[in-house]
Parts: structure tokens; sequence; C-alpha cells
């Protein structure tokens, strides 16, 4: 690092915020969160939508040092085991969210989040939409949890249709059964979800996340297809939840994702650690396609 960068000013304050308070995790004591605070718009920013936003909530993905490997990799799993929100990093997330929220309101506040990070901002987004606060909300290279990562072993296109059809059926089928869509309350909270729309950035070629392209796109061919009703009934549920709901383990996949804008990265990668790094949407022209999911409640 020569003397220019050693002096040069934090990359925030390029974008007139300030460094408000920084989220330290209380078992490795690392930095996993901070919140930024704006210091100045331009008026003609308020002209348009959405407006700038007051604070702006970021949380990092997982770091593999020799401080945080530990911590970080048991977080990992509980995102795969769907406990990531009784953990101690959470809890302190998401106080901060809602502590947040609450001093200055939603439309005030975004989060933000990388891997890891998009998971803990995930979360936060849906537990606060469950309470009917609807936050901006930017996820990057969000981890979709999937016992069969169809997207990344099936490269035919027409035999991944073929497993993602069944998959649906079976889905809809168990939870029939199971007669768990007909326990709805009066206020269906998938439903409730749905007003919620985060933005996905994802990259084919990243395993973590990939999978979320076709879930979504498997929405919109089922509805082509005319059975979108069916699918409407899988969407809500995940085989993981079923199973573990039949022996009494309450399970919510935390991928499982009414309406969102997801934005995927069509240029080629050289290996996981491009695809999946946050260095990628960084670049000023980057190629992508970018559609808006939403859930139909009909």
């Amino acid at each position: 690092m020569n003397q220019h960068e050693a002096h040069a000013s934090p990359w925030w304050e390029r974008f007139h915020f300030q460094l408000n308070n920084v989220l330290v995790d209380d078992s490795d004591l690392s930095y996993f969160g901070a919140i930024y605070e704006l210091k100045y718009a331009h008026p003609c920013f308020y002209q348009s939508s959405p407006h700038p936003p007051r604070y702006v909530i970021a949380f990092r993905g997982t770091l593999i040092t020799n401080f945080t490997r530990y911590e970080d990799m048991k977080l990992n799993m509980r995102c795969v085991f769907a406990k990531l929100e009784k953990s101690l990093r959470f809890r302190k997330a998401f106080e901060a969210v809602w502590n947040t929220v609450v001093t200055v309101g939603p439309a005030n506040v975004w989060i933000a989040g990388h891997s890891l990070g998009a998971a803990i901002a995930m979360l936060a987004g849906k537990n606060m939409a469950k309470s009917r606060y609807h936050l901006k909300t930017y996820l990057f290279n969000p981890p979709f949890i999937s016992v069969l990562p169809i997207e990344q072993m099936i490269k035919n296109e027409t035999l991944t249709d073929g497993v993602r059809i069944a998959g649906s059926f079976m889905t809809a089928g168990i939870a029939a059964a199971m007669n768990v869509h007909g326990e709805e309350t009066e206020e269906d909270l998938f439903n409730v979800l749905s007003e919620w729309m985060p933005h996905l950035f994802v990259n084919p070629s990243d395993p973590i996340c990939s999978e979320f392209i076709g879930y979504f796109q498997h929405r919109e061919k089922m509805d082509e297809m005319g059975v979108g009703k069916l699918e409407r009934i899988a969407t809500k549920f995940s085989f993981g939840s079923l199973v573990s709901g039949a022996i009494g383990i309450d399970m919510e996949p935390l991928h499982i994702v009414p309406t969102a804008y997801m934005t995927v990265n069509i240029s080629p990668s050289e290996d996981f650690r491009q695809a999946h790094g946050i260095v990628q949407w960084w670049q000023p022209h980057l190629p992508c396609q970018s559609n808006l999911y939403k859930f139909k409640t009909l």
C-alpha cells in the first residue's frame, strides 16, 4: 500500500455516507456488519424513486481467516439446517435492523449482504416483512440450500425441466397428504411475504446461489403449462421442510422467497472464487439480465 492509498478516504464517503456503527460478533469479536448514515444527498435524488436511504445496514460474507473461520463456518451450517435465526450473530443483526427501522421508519432503511451476510440480510428482511415492514434489500450471492442442486448437476434443459416438474408434483402431493396447506391462518404469512421484493444478484456458475435461477424460472414455466395453482402450493414448501415437519421439527427454509427482483451475471467466470465473489458486482459494464418474479396469490 502506497502513501496515497493509506490516506485515501473510506469508499462510503464517495457516496456521502458516514460510518455510524459497527456490529461485532460476541463469539469471535469480528466485525460482521456496519451501519452507514447518509450525510447529504442532492435534492434531485428525492425527485425519483426510490429515495436515497438515511441508513444502510450491511453484512459481510464468510471470512477464511484464523480468527473468523470457525464461527463463520458454524453459521454456514446453521444456514443449511435453517437454524441461523437462533444464532447470537443474527439476533444482534436483527436487533440493529429493528431498532433503526423503529427510529426512522422502514422507507429510510436499506439492508444488504453478501454470501453469509446475504443470508443474514434475507432472514432479517423476511422477519421485518412479517411485521409489515418492507425494507429495500440487496442480496449478493445469497445461499440457496437444496438437497439436489439441479442447476449445477444437470446441464440438459429438458431433463432439468422434467426433474423440477416431478419435484413440484411430489412436494404439492406430500403437502396435500399432510393437509399442510389446509392449516393456513386467516392471513397466510406466505402471502404477506409476497409484498416484500428483495433484489437478488446471482451468478449461474456459483453453486451457492445459482439454484435461485431455476427456482424462479420454473414457476413461470408451470404457469405456462396451466398448473400454476399446483406450483403455488409447492413453492410455499421444500421437501426438507415437509419431512422435518412430519417428525415434529419446525424448519422454515431460508431461501423460500415469494417475490424478488433477480439480476443474473451472464458473463463467464473463471472459477468459483470469481463466480461467488462480491467484486464481480462492482464492474461498471457488467452484462446482466434482470427480471421481476412476483408470486401470484390467486
